[in-house]
């Protein structure tokens, strides 16, 4: 009788995957692991695509409102071919989509920070609607302040500001495992309630110069950041867009030159691993939401002093750029470079949808708007589609992986 050679064992497990089940943020981080930027760029060509279809289902030519969503952006500015009028008004356009970029970079940091210590931020709104309520207060108020230091204390108050907000929902789930999501969906309602009755009628923001207008007093000219590229008084670029600039080189570099970034991507890849290797979790998610909600603070004060001056009541509750941050983020792959390009497309969306760009017989301007939210909602679906099946897949390799070798049959 010959004996069976002994069956080798089966290989380990990876670590962490007998422990409950992976939440979506850690199978997030297997799509950020496993591709690049192939991946971003086939997911908004399909965005694009079905968008495109939705055009055609109107009676409208997809390439042609395209085309013209394209010039909308302002992008063919950086076309040479294009010259006189039709540059000055590229440059223009270019400004306005810059100026919804910039804060859909912070908002989307405010995302990619929180999700790269395994926690989803669903807050920004109501972190970013924190920073306008304190910069709008702090910049139209002490007009006496010279105005750098004028502009420096409303924009780091208004980002303390979003940090606390944020850091309210970062230790309820450090200290009572409260679940980000919903407590920062709970707290995205507070501060809508808080800024509609802060500049509604008799609120004590409201403006002191017409009292049947729910609107806040402006801030002081003083505080106004300074516009580098355009006309002032036409909403030109400010430099905002560099202090967004600056937050996207200082989430490069704290994410992967410091400690603290270490411990935060730790924690993101496997908490309890991190909590054995003697990281503080809890300290972590605490920080990472702080951070999390300071960029949106940021991109709050960013706006006020930058070009809208004043906040009104319908200002708060119509607003979306925190949410609009999530799409960001995800496109964007919470990457520093990949936030400031997805920021770039959705800007230029929002931009270039405006009825002032699209004519009507290329594509109706009453529902422009709404294919700017359609591209949006396609390109989280399909994150989220690849995210299911790139799970699944490591799931059955992990199965396939751990079968016990049937017994061998011996033969005589």
């Amino acid at each position: 009788m010959t004996e069976a050679p002994t069956p080798a064992p089966p290989p380990l497990p990876e670590a962490g995957t007998d422990a409950a089940p992976v939440n979506f943020v850690e199978r997030y981080g297997l799509l950020q692991r496993s591709g690049g930027v192939a991946t971003a760029l086939i997911t908004a060509s399909l965005a694009f695509l079905i968008g495109g279809l939705v055009v055609l289902a109107t009676g409208h030519n997809p390439l042609s409102a395209y085309r013209e969503i394209f010039n909308g952006t302002g992008l063919n500015w950086l076309f040479p071919w294009v010259n006189g009028t039709d540059r000055t008004f590229a440059a223009m356009n270019l400004q306005q989509t810059l100026l919804k970029a910039t804060p859909l970079m912070l908002t989307g940091l405010a995302v990619a920070f929180a999700f790269r210590c395994g926690m989803f931020n669903i807050g920004g709104q109501g972190q970013y609607t924190v920073g306008t309520i304190v910069g709008v207060w702090v910049g139209s108020s002490w007009a006496g302040i010279p105005g750098p230091a004028h502009i420096v204390l409303a924009i780091v108050l208004a980002s303390l500001a979003g940090a606390f907000f944020a850091g309210v929902a970062g230790l309820l789930k450090a200290t009572v495992g409260a679940h980000e999501v919903i407590s920062t969906i709970m707290l995205n309602w507070v501060a809508f309630y808080v800024g509609s009755y802060a500049f509604g009628l008799g609120g004590p923001l409201q403006n002191s110069t017409n009292v049947s207008v729910p609107i806040s007093n402006d801030i002081a000219t003083n505080a106004h950041l300074y516009v580098f590229w355009g006309d002032p008084i036409l909403q030109g670029l400010h430099i905002g867009f560099f202090i967004a600039i600056g937050a996207l080189v200082a989430y490069w570099v704290v994410l992967n030159r410091t400690t603290l970034g270490y411990e935060v991507r730790a924690v993101g890849f496997n908490a309890e691993a991190a909590r054995y290797g003697g990281i503080n979790v809890a300290r972590s998610y605490v920080t990472a939401m702080a951070i999390s909600g300071l960029f949106a603070g940021l991109a709050g004060a960013i706006d006020i002093l930058g070009w809208q001056f004043r906040v009104g009541q319908l200002d708060v509750q119509a607003s979306n750029i925190g949410f609009t941050g999530i799409a960001v983020a995800l496109l964007g792959r919470n990457t520093a470079v990949g936030v400031f390009f997805s920021a770039l497309l959705f800007g230029g969306l929002i931009n270039g949808t405006s009825g002032r760009h699209l004519s009507a017989d290329v594509f109706p301007p009453q529902l422009a708007g709404n294919l700017t939210l359609i591209i949006q909602g396609l390109i989280i679906l399909f994150i989220g589609a690849d995210v299911l099946v790139l799970y699944l897949w490591q799931r059955a390799k992990r199965l396939r992986a751990g079968k016990t070798p049937g017994a061998v049959e011996v033969g005589t």
